[in-house]
């Protein structure tokens, strides 16, 4: 997939979904929003991450969750 936004390598830290083009794990950027730390500071701590890529991946995200909370609703 061309825009693809996670990959999954088992080169890449044993296969853990990482942003594209990074070895920086998805789960950072969760940890970091749990832990009530900003969008930026991510950014500042992971620079090799695009924030394009980071809005992007949260707005599918958030996108996702609706379509299958809905579901599970209906």
């Amino acid at each position: 997939m061309e825009n693809q936004l996670i990959v999954r390598d088992p080169e890449i830290l044993s296969g853990i979904p990482v942003f594209k083009g990074t070895r920086v794990p998805v789960k950072n950027l969760v940890d970091y929003l749990e832990a009530g730390d900003s969008l930026e500071e991510f950014l500042d701590d992971f620079p090799t991450v695009q924030k394009e890529k980071v809005v992007k991946f949260l707005n599918l995200s958030i996108k996702y969750y609706l379509a299958h909370d809905y579901e599970s609703a209906a």
